[in-house]
């Protein structure tokens, strides 16, 4: 298993789950911006953790054809 891709994936869960904080506070406290920068930092962690698994796979086929 690929360290480098289960560190990206954990960081994109870690952003997503900010996002996710920051996406209430927003909407909590009527702050459109931090809403809106939530919404992003999920998108973000979306993008790291499926960058992650992606290269999870690829180690894991490389290491398959040893």
């Amino acid at each position: 298993m690929s360290k480098e891709g289960l560190n990206k994936k954990v960081d994109g869960l870690i952003d997503k789950a900010a996002g996710k904080v920051k996406e209430a506070a927003g909407k909590a406290t009527d702050n459109r911006s931090l809403e809106r920068e939530g919404k992003k930092d999920q998108v973000k962690g979306t993008a790291k953790e499926k960058t992650g698994q992606a290269q999870q796979d690829l180690d894991s086929l490389k290491n398959d054809r040893r």
